[in-house]
């Protein structure tokens, strides 16, 4: 009999279940009459036996995880991979190319005979007895109980030219390489969590199926119907938590109302609401920085949080897609097995007292961009800038050395907001290597190569504070065609520029000066400039503006390699001429940045003791939005003195929250289409 699921393997997909090294050495065993003589028995299973005396079995249907071998090493052995390289040479031809690997069609067939058509398929046509036997009870049973809370996924369905199944779970990615073989799905997560990242996959395509048989759609809500007890009162205290942090405010915050902020974060990671989570680690954050004077704080970042607070709590509890607007129902950190990075250069900012680096790494079998961040605190009198950072130590390299690489590691963990940690206890554990052309070999949509259809799929976003609360959502890898007017604008210590895509698309760079890293943009308009060999791709932030995109770029691949802005040295370079693309005033955006502004003076003073001139403010920003035509943000933010005084700061609440995301919002549509 055989097994059709094992010849599907191929050498890179055995490789991935295993690793390289011993896939090359149990077919090196095969060629050299070492292989395994292999018995078939009733359905499917194998049975193997080698010259040494080491026998093997694989269960019928089972992935190689179930086999059992009896050289006692731990996970998928030589012996495991000997067998099924011994079962796909005796039921194929010898391989054309010489691979010694072996393997036949995906669906079975002999290489000596044309496949049959392509027929869609699914993992999601996989029953649960059939998933059950494939990973075990037990991870069935974890999997459960991460439905029961819900979780997003973004699925890649097969396709002629691509056959692999792909589903991209909140904190891992899970491939199907085989039609209908679940049990020889591949993942990223740590082999201890193989099983359940499988099953939640498949149900995520079972979803995608039920959503929508005959044109499934690429991401889902899966499960999440059951909200506990205790999911309803962290929801309930969350919901809260805003308006007494407004009615106080960051200078009336005492340690009680910080420990419940601490607390109730605590509450909603246990329930796996981890954007809330998020959020109130966020607050507490700018909370300790305006009690320490702290030069992190910003009141408008504190009123955004509150008001996404309130929003995400107020959209989810109404069952409005819980698990994107909350947060996954995964765990909070995954460790993951085995996994492959591709650095897309770094970001360096600071305070009079730390420097802190954000590497940012693309996750090329995830389609996703994921970040490292690594904190230096100061000495008195120290004030490094971004080249003297590029040598200090990081993974067992530099800093430069990180951001300009790939990364190879068995130590790495991904959290749910794609943060990634990776530990250096073990020497071996992580490699580095330059960057080559891996950026080219990125996937859709972290690699844009067409401008405009980039713009119109950003346009169709919802705002940002019902989006996935996810590290590096912008940062993608642009081709480039042609870049033009390269210019300085003094004004605003931006270097701007324009580049085209193949189609001849224009986009706009623009990169304001960082005081961290004071040779950044000579390095960037040199590169620009073809200084340093064609320039190729940029890794960029990127967002929608007017008609086009706009991209701040963090590294440039040119001819001679991977050039960080950021950790650039200064150096002598032709100056720059002034920039092509003038600013043009725009009453709407301050209009709105002044009411956004006024609104933020409740977060320092609490609406419970708001100076006359923070209700002044708000007053005077009503008039200004009113006067370019925006009744209803004016409205929003009059009504918020008026509830003051006839009706006290607790009814002024709701009318601050409302307002805030009602500005918050606009800005962020304006900031599209301006």
């Amino acid at each position: 009999m055989t097994r059709t699921d094992l010849l599907a393997l191929d050498t890179t997909t055995l490789a991935a279940l295993a690793n390289r090294g011993l896939v090359k050495r149990a077919a090196k065993d095969l060629d050299a009459g070492a292989g395994a003589t292999v018995t078939t028995g009733p359905e499917g299973a194998l049975t193997g036996a080698f010259p040494d005396g080491t026998t093997v079995s694989l269960a019928p249907a089972a992935g190689l995880d179930q086999g059992v071998c009896s050289c006692g090493a731990p996970g998928v052995c030589r012996h495991l991979l000997g067998l099924v390289l011994a079962h796909q040479r005796a039921h194929t031809l010898p391989p054309q190319t010489g691979d010694s690997a072996g393997g036949g069609h995906a669906d079975g067939t002999r290489p000596d005979t044309p496949p049959p058509p392509w027929q869609p398929w699914s993992p999601g046509a996989t029953d649960d007895e059939t998933l059950t036997a494939a990973v075990g009870a037990r991870a069935m049973a974890t999997a459960r109980r991460t439905l029961a809370r819900g979780y997003t996924a973004r699925l890649r369905h097969p396709t002629p030219d691509e056959p692999a199944a792909v589903a991209e779970l909140p904190t891992c990615t899970v491939r199907f390489p085989v039609r209908d073989g679940v049990a020889h799905a591949v993942t990223d997560a740590a082999d201890a969590l193989r099983g359940e990242s499988i099953a939640l996959a498949v149900w995520a395509f079972r979803a995608a199926l039920e959503a929508s048989p005959g044109d499934p759609p690429r991401q889902v809500d899966v499960g999440g119907r059951t909200v506990t007890a205790a999911r309803a009162a962290a929801l309930a205290s969350a919901g809260s938590l805003a308006a007494e942090l407004l009615l106080d405010g960051a200078a009336h915050t005492g340690p009680v109302l910080t420990a419940t902020v601490g607390r109730i974060r605590d509450e909603l990671s246990a329930a796996a609401l981890h954007w809330l989570a998020g959020i109130l680690t966020d607050i507490a954050v700018q909370v300790g920085q305006y009690a320490e004077r702290g030069a992190r704080f910003r009141a408008e970042e504190l009123a955004a949080l509150l008001a996404e607070l309130d929003a995400r709590t107020r959209a989810g509890g109404g069952g409005l897609a819980e698990a994107q607007v909350l947060g996954t129902g995964e765990r909070g950190d995954t460790p993951l097995r085995r996994v492959r990075l591709t650095a897309l250069g770094c970001r360096v900012s600071g305070t009079p007292a730390d420097r802190t680096a954000e590497v940012f790494l693309a996750h090329g079998g995830a389609g996703i961009a994921l970040v490292l961040r690594r904190r230096w605190p100061l000495a008195e009198g120290q004030e490094p800038a971004g080249h003297d950072l590029a040598a200090r130590r990081l993974l067992g390299t530099t800093l430069r050395a990180v951001a300009t690489g790939n990364l190879v590691s068995e130590s790495a963990s991904r959290t749910p907001g794609r943060t990634v940690s990776i530990g250096g206890g073990r020497l071996a554990a992580t490699s580095v290597t330059p960057v080559g052309a891996s950026w080219a070999e990125l996937p859709e949509p972290l690699l844009v190569r067409d401008f405009a259809a980039h713009a119109a799929a950003l346009r169709e976003l919802p705002p940002r504070f019902l989006r996935p609360r996810i590290e590096a959502d912008t940062v993608r890898v642009v081709e480039i065609h042609a870049v033009e007017d390269i210019g300085y604008d003094p004004a605003r210590q931006q270097l701007t520029a324009t580049v085209r895509d193949a189609h001849g698309t224009p986009a706009t760079v623009a990169a304001p000066h960082n005081p961290y890293a004071p040779g950044g943009l000579d390095a960037l308009a040199a590169a620009l400039r073809g200084e340093h060999g064609v320039l190729r791709h940029l890794s960029c932030t990127v967002r929608a503006a007017g008609d086009g995109l706009v991209l701040d770029p963090i590294a440039a691949l040119t001819g001679d390699g991977v050039l960080v802005p950021d950790l650039a040295p200064p150096a002598p370079t032709s100056p720059l001429g002034p920039t092509s693309h003038p600013v043009p005033g725009d009453p709407v955006t301050a209009a709105l940045e002044s009411g956004l502004a006024a609104l933020s003076a409740a977060t320092v003073h609490g609406l419970r003791r708001l100076p006359e001139g923070a209700r002044t403010a708000l007053d005077d920003a009503a008039a200004g939005l009113a006067r370019i035509g925006l009744t209803t943000a004016a409205a929003h933010l009059r009504a918020i003195p008026a509830a003051l005084t006839g009706q006290g700061p607790e009814a002024a609440v709701r009318l601050w929250l409302d307002a805030e995301l009602y500005l918050l919002t606009a800005q962020e549509l304006h900031a599209r289409t301006a």
